[in-house]
């Protein structure tokens, strides 16, 4: 009997489909009401009324994003393999020792479902957890990372080395497409928001993971904030781990860049 590698991802592939042209959370998810966000009755021992935690309303959505492990370092002359253009490094010994972490800060909370991107950096992160849980993953296409053109396998590593000019035009502007041949912003916005509404309207009343890459958690928290600013949240580490939740139309981010696993 063939035996499996630790980091083997479990998964399956999955179609979903929800209109890209409405609120994700618009429609048939209940409004909230006053019940939902109410405290803690008043406390006998004090006689007073206690601060409240966070508690998800019904019907509402919790999405928790993981960035995948660090990958394998790009190494100039020998390009990453490309899957449908984008690179398509293996996780380094670091990121699986961070996939290690991950399985176990999150093993023991609800899950409902695992997500994971059609790049293998985010089923080998998702291994480990999957296999504590016994689930098995379901890939969401479009949660896979922004493609960056003419600096994708590897390139884009060491241009931001190097200093390359166009770095510097692309954090000015704050678009990707300032790279040749890049995935274009717009196109890009779109297709996060798009695999957004999918996890909503599949989920209701559900908390799910969501393994996937640091273009696509950046530009997905900026949506939930609406923020003018399209590389305000880029920048979140290997492994990290981001919460947002969808509360009958309106976005709630509950949790950025955590990385206390990773200490």
């Amino acid at each position: 009997m063939a035996l499996r590698s630790p980091l083997e991802p479990r998964v399956r592939s999955v179609t979903m489909t929800a209109a890209f042209d409405r609120d994700p959370s618009v429609g048939d998810a209940p409004a909230v009401t006053a019940s939902d966000v109410a405290g803690p009755p008043i406390d006998e021992a004090t006689g007073g009324y206690r601060q409240a935690r966070f508690r998800r309303p019904v019907g509402a959505t919790e999405i928790v994003l993981v960035r995948h492990g660090e990958s394998e370092p790009a190494v100039p002359g020998r390009p990453f393999p490309l899957v449908d253009g984008h690179g398509d490094p293996a996780l380094a010994p670091q990121g699986e020792e961070q996939a290690e972490r991950v399985g176990e800060r999150l093993a023991g909370t609800q899950i409902d479902a695992v997500y994971v991107s059609t790049l293998r950096r985010t089923a080998q992160t998702a291994a480990p957890l999957l296999a504590r849980v016994g689930m098995t993953a379901l890939v969401e296409p479009d949660v896979r990372e922004v493609h960056l053109g003419e600096w994708d396998g590897g390139l884009y590593r060491q241009r931001i080395a190097e200093g390359h000019p166009l770095v510097a035009k692309m954090l000015k502007e704050e678009r990707w497409d300032a790279i040749p041949g890049a995935e274009p912003m717009e196109q890009f916005s779109a297709r996060v928001a798009g695999a957004l509404a999918r996890l909503v309207t599949a989920h209701p009343d559900q908390r799910i993971v969501v393994f996937s890459h640091g273009g696509v958690i950046g530009e997905a928290l900026r949506q939930v904030v609406d923020s003018p600013r399209r590389f305000a949240f880029v920048g979140v580490d290997n492994a990290s781990i981001s919460t947002i939740v969808s509360v009958a139309g309106r976005w709630v981010l509950r949790g950025y860049n955590d990385t206390a696993h990773l200490q």
